[in-house]
Formats: C-alpha cells, sequence, structure tokens
C-alpha cells in the first residue's frame, strides 16, 4: 500500500489487535428482504480466509493456530483439516496463514508474514497440503516479492498478502501491501498479473474470465474508495463495478449470479492503522446501478465471505463463523 513511511500493513495489523479485545456483536442485523442471521461457529483461533471444498464444507484459516479447519454448514461442527502450518508472529500481529483454496481435491494455503524481514523464519508464500500434518512449499511469493519491489511505498519487503483464488489451473493472489495481484501456476510459477495505485487489494472472485477484485482504499477509507472492480487477465483496462461502502475486504457471487462484497466497517478517524469501528461491518449487495444495498449490517470485524446456494457464511477477525440465510 502507498503511504508515506507508513503501510496498510499497520492497518491489518491492528484490525487483528482490536479483534482480540474488541466485545463480540450482539448479532449481525438483517437489512434487506427475508435474511436473518445466527452465530455458526465461535472461539477459533484468529478466523481469516475461508473457501468452500469440494465436498460442499467450509474451510477456514486460524491463523493464531497455524491450522484448517472444516466446518460443516448445517451444523457448525469443526474438525481439524490440516495443521502444523507456520502460525502468525505475535509481533506483526497479522500473517500466518491467510487464506485457502482447492484446485480439485488439493487444498492450497496463502501464508504470510513468517519471513524473516518481519522477525520469523518460515517461507512466504503457498503451500500444498499433502496430508493431516504434511505441506509443500510450490511458491516462495516472499522471495519473489523482494527480487520484484513494486512501484508503490512499501516497508515490508516480502509484503502482504491476503487472498487466494482458484483461476483457471492456477491461483491468483492479492498483496494488499505491495497494491497488486500475482498469478501462481499448479508448479509455483509466479507472474505479476496486475498492478495498482494505493487502492488496497482484497478479496478475489472469478466467473469465467472475469477477475472480481475488492478494494479497501487506503487511509481514512472513505465510502466512495471501497469499490468492487472487474478486469481480465490480458485486457489493460480495469472496470468499476461498484462502490460506495467503507473498506471492502471480499466479493463473492450469491445465487442467481448476484455479486454481493463484504465491508470490513467504518473509518474510526483515527490515523494510519486505525480498524475500523467494532460491529460495523456488513454484507452487502451489488446493484446495477453501480451501488450497494446493505443485507446484513452490526457484523464485527469481517474478513471473508462465502455462499452456498442462498446462504452467506461469513468469517470474523474475532474467530466467529456468522450463517446468514435467505440473501
Amino acid at each position: 500500500m502507498e503511504m508515506p513511511r507508513r503501510s496498510g500493513w499497520l492497518i491489518l495489523l491492528a484490525l487483528v489487535l482490536v479483534a482480540l479485545v474488541a466485545p463480540s456483536a450482539a448479532g449481525a442485523a438483517p437489512r434487506h428482504g427475508h435474511a436473518t442471521a445466527h452465530l455458526l461457529v465461535a472461539g477459533l483461533q484468529g478466523g481469516s480466509g475461508s473457501t468452500i471444498g469440494p465436498d460442499g464444507a467450509l474451510y477456514v484459516t486460524e491463523s493464531a493456530a497455524g491450522r484448517i479447519t472444516r466446518v460443516d454448514p448445517r451444523t457448525g461442527a469443526t474438525t481439524t483439516f490440516a495443521s502444523g502450518l507456520p502460525e502468525l508472529i505475535p509481533a506483526a500481529g497479522f500473517g500466518g496463514p491467510v487464506d485457502v483454496a482447492f484446485l480439485g481435491r488439493t487444498a492450497y494455503v496463502l501464508v504470510t508474514l513468517v519471513g524473516p524481514d518481519v522477525g520469523g523464519s518460515d517461507v512466504v508464500g503457498i503451500y500444498r497440503v499433502d496430508g493431516p500434518d504434511r505441506f509443500t512449499v510450490v511458491a516462495d511469493i516472499g522471495a519473489f516479492s523482494i527480487a520484484n519491489p513494486p512501484a508503490t511505498s512499501f516497508f515490508v519487503p516480502s509484503g502482504v498478502q491476503y487472498a487466494l483464488q482458484a483461476y483457471r489451473g492456477g491461483l491468483l493472489v492479492t498483496d494488499g501491501h505491495h497494491n497488486r495481484v500475482l498469478r501462481v501456476t499448479r508448479e509455483g510459477q509466479l507472474t505479476e498479473l496486475r498492478t495498482f495505485g494505493n487502492i488496497v487489494p482484497t478479496g478475489l472472485e472469478v466467473r469465467g474470465r472475469t477477475i472480481y477484485l475488492a478494494e479497501a482504499g487506503p487511509v481514512p477509507h472513505l465510502p466512495e474508495d471501497g469499490r468492487v472492480v472487474a478486469f481480465r487477465a490480458k485486457s489493460t483496462s480495469v472496470r468499476e463495478v461498484a462502490s460506495g461502502s467503507p473498506l471492502l475486504v471480499d466479493v463473492e457471487f450469491g445465487r442467481g449470479h448476484r455479486l454481493y462484497a463484504l465491508s470490513q466497517g467504518v473509518g474510526s478517524g483515527g490515523p494510519e492503522g486505525s480498524p475500523a469501528l467494532p460491529n460495523t461491518g456488513a454484507l452487502v449487495k451489488v446493484n446495477r446501478d453501480g451501488t450497494f444495498t446493505v443485507v446484513t449490517d452490526r457484523l464485527n470485524q469481517p474478513t471473508s465471505l462465502e455462499f452456498i446456494g442462498k446462504t452467506a457464511y461469513v468469517v470474523t477477525l474475532g474467530g466467529e463463523i456468522w450463517k446468514i440465510k435467505g440473501v
């Protein structure tokens, strides 16, 4: 992220720290149609990214525990899918396994902020899950980032990767600190797919050949800087799909080809690194006129979004999963 002497990494760090002390939401509040929300899971250790697996279950990263947890979307029952990944470094406040994606039946995990440049000793990159406690590093994103620094300002040479998305037999990765999207093959070949200015790229979604990207926007995270954009790999143009919701962290298609986004919440008005106000996050629907409609609000610092039919699943930094029916 392009900030004078500071970085969006501080934003992510502060979000995690506040999530550890902020009170849990009394309850997400439906605002549109017949949506109803209830708490499905609590007590995860640093909830971050998520995906729907080939078995139809929800898979969530627990960054503080260095593991991937499988969640039954009906009952909320949890089981450990894989453990032993590099855990987040407490001094960094954010990092470790932050997202997960499947290529076929094989899971890949995005691990960030664990390298020597932040006091760690592990590889920043994509880990393939070979077993319940066995992994293979298939892409050293940290080394690539250090060898290929961005044009925007930064102070973490290895970057701060945020989201992982399956794409045409390979993977896409957003780097919210270096302001770019990387493309990674199954064999670990890395290329810079798209670079941006100081827009803070976060969540990803793919439909056909089109890539949808959520932008958190720079401090102070004004609503107009929270955008969803779309582009294709071989095109030089980027199309704005919608704007007007602060600090967007994810974007996903729901049922009926309807696009939704996840807002982390309202900026606190503090300096760089200040988190959004607690319990101000929202699930929003993208309208055809480029605006958003709030579906459910009062979410407490959400980080990722998934859909199964008409039901949305929202993961929060504080380790909760909210199930929102009838979206």
